[in-house]
């Protein structure tokens, strides 16, 4: 994606398959001199040739499984089209006239993201059925061809083909922003996460035994129970537990243990804390995921219903903070970290062009410029009120700060309070480019059924109401949280293209690959943040790119809207220090 992306029409298309031999079939659209036909050894010289003179647009079934093999062979692509991602927007889109042929190509369907569930929203953050995941879309070149014609056709009857197009160049960056990313992996210091490791939990404990630490905090929490034989580890005797120590939780999650007053709380959360850092990032972790002084995270671009990424590998997107100076820059070379302050918030004041709530950001965090309007009193409250006007909150303090909201920024929440109405109806809403929201399943369209016979009773009234307000939280956070993960996409497309145009460094980075070994290069993404590692010398210059394609990302998607995208960018050996 450049700063001026042209007509689909006008790209160069060359179309890739794969033969039943494994043999790379490749047909240029452009030429009309029919199809090639390449051993797996000629393929990436061929596919380097082209790139050099003039790159075409890859189009291929599944970047993850055309990538990799380039990558290691040393060859970068420029630009790719993702037939899967492609299908798994353009089938939902209710931009899209016609998605009947796309939905008749079942084929294409695999790996996509999951579906609404029947009774209530699709939780936000889910990701896909790992059975589906595993499923692959076919790969030969007559495949890809028929797929790509009916995209191409929905794409040319589509309403606003513009924004559809931009949205599929962006998905398919992003798609090898992912491959790279595992490519040349995460710079990581093993020793320095076993300081860590050692410092909160102790010494490495056998196989099979917990850390001391766990086992000191477990005592405490049994003897506030007053219960020494508590399973603390499995979430139903727990329960059992802490309600007969007096404590009338629903759940043990930390949220709910955290608004209870007793003994047990505190030695819980912290116990709780601790096992999730030995579980999900403990010596464990380190022993499959870090080789050669790399962590090679899995990422699942489209991964959530909102277009946000997942992992399906080594936990990416919960890496805990503390664990941020084990990410250590190879010797001469350093780790630029940028992240963007409030931007599901300055997302919704584009989206709905409210230029007071852009002035409330504009140079500034935008918290303290609502305080600054006068809506609310202080940051806190700021926060409080915008996060529940996004999420739908209607109790505690969200509900007695959003109607201010109403009236500071109403463009704002007349586009949040639609959506959700619009869920609550059951229908379907989209974010700024066009990926639209899952419709209810069928269990929820019998619960709104059930409820409006002669015969319902209160019960099915108020199921029926309470699925409904569910569905409607679920869209109204989608537009804001889909159109943020766009600028994301965007943000990360622009700055890949930067990073290439930048010089190679003097130092090599061996470990990040023959691709990215003497240029500066992504190795991690989390949603509002993305970390690169340059040569030092190229510091500066990186750093630029990165504030440089931020701008551009708001631009691209939202014209001359008045929206600031500010950054907090730090220049550093280790992500965790400035």
């Amino acid at each position: 994606m450049t700063a001026a992306e042209p007509p689909f029409a006008q790209v160069r298309w060359c179309v890739l398959g794969r033969t039943a031999g494994g043999a790379v079939e490749a047909l240029d659209l452009a030429d009309g001199a029919g199809s090639v036909t390449l051993s797996k050894e000629e393929f990436p010289g061929w596919i380097a040739e082209r790139e050099a003179g003039g790159a075409p647009r890859w189009v291929w079934s599944d970047t993850a499984s055309w990538l990799p093999p380039l990558l290691t062979a040393g060859v970068r692509v420029e630009r790719c089209h993702d037939l899967r991602l492609s299908h798994a927007i353009l089938q939902r889109s209710e931009l899209v006239r016609d998605p009947a042929p796309l939905r008749a190509a079942v084929e294409w369907e695999a790996g996509a993201t999951a579906p609404a569930e029947p009774t209530s929203a699709p939780m936000l953050f889910e990701l896909e059925d790992p059975a589906e995941s595993t499923r692959s879309v076919p790969h030969g070149v007559d495949a890809a061809l028929a797929e790509f014609a009916r995209q191409r056709a929905a794409l040319a009857a589509a309403h606003a083909p513009a924004r559809l197009q931009l949205l599929l160049a962006a998905e398919s960056a992003g798609a090898i922003v992912a491959a790279e990313l595992e490519a040349a992996g995460v710079p990581w210091d093993a020793a320095e996460h076993d300081r860590l490791l050692r410092e909160t939990l102790g010494p490495r404990p056998a196989t099979g035994e917990k850390p001391a630490r766990m086992v000191e905090v477990g005592a405490e929490v049994r003897a506030a129970l007053g219960d020494p034989r508590a399973s603390l580890d499995s979430p139903p005797k727990l329960l059992r537990a802490l309600r007969a120590a007096g404590v009338d939780v629903g759940s043990t999650s930390r949220w709910e243990l955290a608004e209870h007053e007793h003994p047990v709380i505190a030695p819980l959360l912290h116990y709780k804390k601790l096992a999730r850092l030995f579980t999900a990032n403990g010596w464990a972790w380190i022993d499959e995921w870090v080789r050669d002084g790399r962590y090679r995270p899995v990422y699942v671009p489209g991964g959530v219903v909102t277009g946000r990424w997942a992992s399906s590998g080594g936990g990416a997107l919960q890496l805990p903070r503390q664990l941020r100076t084990a990410l250590r820059a190879d010797p001469g070379w350093t780790l630029i970290t940028a992240d963007v302050a409030q931007l599901e918030p300055r997302v919704l004041a584009a989206m709905a062009g409210d230029r007071a709530m852009a002035a409330a950001g504009s140079g500034t965090d935008l918290y303290a410029g609502v305080v600054a309007s006068g809506a609310v009193a202080t940051r806190d409250e700021a926060k409080i009120a915008v996060l529940g006007a996004m999420y739908g909150s209607t109790t505690g303090d969200s509900g007695r700060l959003v109607p201010r909201l109403r009236r500071s920024f109403p463009a704002a929440m007349r586009l949040v309070d639609h959506a959700a109405e619009v869920g609550e109806q059951g229908g379907v809403v989209s974010t700024w480019l066009g990926r639209s929201s899952p419709e209810p399943g069928p269990e929820w369209r019998e619960l709104q059924a059930r409820a409006s016979l002669p015969s319902a009773t209160s019960r099915d009234e108020e199921r029926a109401r309470r699925a409904a307000r569910e569905y409607g939280r679920f869209t109204r956070n989608f537009v804001v949280q889909g159109t943020a993960a766009e600028w994301a996409l965007a943000w990360l497309a622009e700055l890949r293209l930067r990073l290439a145009e930048i010089d190679p460094g003097p130092v090599a980075a061996p470990a990040s690959g023959p691709v990215f070994e003497r240029r500066p290069h992504l190795v991690f993404f989390l949603h509002d943040e993305i970390i690169v590692h340059a040569p030092v010398e190229r510091a500066e210059a990186a750093a630029e790119a990165v504030r440089a394609a931020a701008i551009t990302a708001g631009r691209r998607l939202f014209g001359e809207i008045p929206v600031d995208f500010p950054l907090d960018l730090r220049i550093s050996e280790r992500s965790g220090k400035g």
